[in-house]
């Protein structure tokens, strides 16, 4: 079975174009820009492959919000957002030219300027070089545990909030985050979740918190401590923190690297393009 489209500004241009041209045919997706596909183009509707008719006065209210995705079932739009009943917060769908980033409380959780999250995924993949068995602290959409278990043996994967997964659910992007065998997917609160993990169960941890702001337990001695503990002998942590050279990332890099060193972390390193700080057990 199909899953439903999904689209954003950046699929609705190209078809808007191709109309006020007059061309009755243009290249267009329905899954965020994953796969191209031929459509075309009709007095009243878009046809897609698979008798997909998308009406041109919904194609035109897509292009109008340059900050949301857009479900189309049942010949209805649904702009993909949640309220969260545990953070109480809205969270959605924000679209790029590439994958499309989660917003939680105002806030991408991806970098989007100057890159997409996409290659923000990739940066911090490559910083860790994930192999054996990765612990990821926060799902999100999915994208480091989705990546990370292309190298892996296996990628264990938190998100606090059942809203999120929600809308991971209908992000085409995050589709393996729920098929891939390799990776498990818990729900719950890493804080709580990682003190019932075992000593010495993961040879890679991918540590990519909300901010501060939204979840200070996250950067704290404590939680810190739990990382070192389920850690392998030689092991590495990679912590997602920001951009290094902000006033902000400085001062925050400085105290995570301190904290870090406290619980036993050796070889704390830098990893400025990757926006994050890299360390070994």
């Amino acid at each position: 079975m199909s899953l439903p489209p999904v689209l954003s500004y950046f699929q609705t241009a190209p078809l808007l174009e191709a109309r006020k041209m007059n061309r009755s045919t243009a290249r267009s997706s329905v899954d965020l820009g994953l796969n191209e596909v031929n459509v075309n183009l009709e007095p009243g509707w878009v046809d897609f492959p698979e008798n997909i008719k998308i009406p041109w006065e919904l194609i035109e209210e897509i292009q109008l919000n340059h900050k949301a995705c857009y479900l189309y079932e049942n010949g209805n739009l649904e702009k993909i957002q949640r309220f969260s009943s545990t953070t109480n917060r809205f969270c959605s769908l924000y679209p790029t030219e590439s994958a499309p980033t989660l917003v939680l409380g105002g806030f991408p959780m991806h970098r989007i300027k100057g890159t997409n999250p996409y290659l923000d995924t990739l940066s911090k993949i490559h910083a860790l070089r994930p192999m054996g068995a990765v612990l990821d602290t926060a799902t999100g959409l999915g994208y480091t545990a989705i990546q990370a278990s292309q190298n892996a043996d296996s990628v264990t994967t938190i998100e606090l909030d059942p809203a999120v997964l929600e809308v991971a659910r209908l992000n085409p992007w995050s589709r393996d985050l729920f098929n891939n065998r390799k990776i498990s997917l818990r729900v719950g609160d890493s804080f709580e979740v990682i003190q019932n993990l075992s000593d010495n169960d993961f040879t890679c941890i991918l540590h990519d918190p909300p901010t501060i702001s939204l979840a200070g337990d996250l950067f704290s001695l404590e939680f810190y401590n739990q990382l070192y503990r389920v850690l392998q002998r030689k092991g590495r942590l990679f912590h997602y923190i920001g951009d290094l050279e902000s006033r902000s990332g400085h001062h925050l890099s400085r105290g995570i690297a301190n904290r870090l060193s406290q619980v036993g972390f050796r070889r704390i390193q830098l990893e400025p393009r990757a926006f994050g700080i890299l360390a070994y057990k």
